[in-house]
């Protein structure tokens, strides 16, 4: 079963290796966010960007836009380029093929996400010499690629279920695009749109409860979100069913 896993997903990887790189837009978009989050950010922030436990938060929902890209590919690319059917014919059992291929997705966003949080160290020191060296204390050094971690894995399990339905590439990635807007936008709008009072609870909890507490609530919460998610997509991935659609 793992070695079947890890077929699935070295193929899926040399497919995400040859997509980003034959793809103009896919590029820029890598080169963005890696100036933002490796250079200008850090360059604004200066030491803060190290010593700040807030600074974790970003590695939650980097992944987001990094896997959700890679991940839109994976059935609805097969079903787009008519290689599904040959993927299904094969001796490989349904959950091989599905985690192969989240396999791939998780490791290549939480990879480019670890890339961006050793330049961004890099960058800190370049701009901050005076200081000293300085590295992530140990809550960010485990926090950040775990949160990092999870979000891939939420990204994955979600695009695996949109891709499933998804008649093309295309369709799949706008379809998570909106998606993971939702999931941005709609929290900040609730929060705002809240009462006075409960604004007022809301952030005298914050305060008391402090950036490490919140850290690892979200991990928890986002451990849940993955394994509930990835347990559905495992039921709803059948090749009969696929082959039927």
């Amino acid at each position: 079963m793992i070695r079947d896993v890890l077929t699935v997903a070295w193929k899926e990887w040399r497919e995400l290796m040859s997509l980003s790189g034959g793809a103009r837009g896919g590029r820029l978009s890598l080169v963005i966010l890696l100036a933002v989050f490796g250079v200008l950010l850090p360059l604004q922030s200066g030491a803060d960007w190290v010593r700040s436990a807030t600074t974790v938060f970003y590695w939650a929902w980097v992944p987001l836009m990094l896997v959700g890209n890679a991940i839109a590919d994976a059935i609805a690319g097969e079903r787009e380029r008519h290689t599904l059917e040959t993927l299904l014919a094969s001796r490989l059992p349904d959950p091989a093929i599905l985690l192969g291929k989240v396999l791939a997705a998780v490791s290549y966003g939480w990879g480019l996400v670890m890339g961006m949080l050793l330049l961004s160290l890099v960058t800190v020191n370049m701009s901050a010499r005076s200081d000293g060296l300085l590295l992530f204390p140990a809550r960010i050094a485990v926090g950040a690629p775990l949160l990092a971690l999870l979000g891939a894995g939420l990204a994955a399990a979600a695009g695996v279920l949109v891709s499933l339905r998804a008649a093309t590439v295309r369709h799949a990635a706008q379809a998570l695009s909106v998606g993971i807007l939702l999931l941005i936008f709609v929290p900040v709008f609730l929060a705002e749109s809240m009462p006075d009072a409960w604004k007022a609870r809301a952030a005298s909890w914050l305060m008391t409860a402090g950036a490490d507490r919140i850290a690892w609530s979200a991990a928890a919460g986002l451990a849940g979100l993955d394994l509930a998610l990835m347990g559905l997509a495992l039921a709803r991935f059948r090749r009969v069913r696929l082959i039927v659609d």
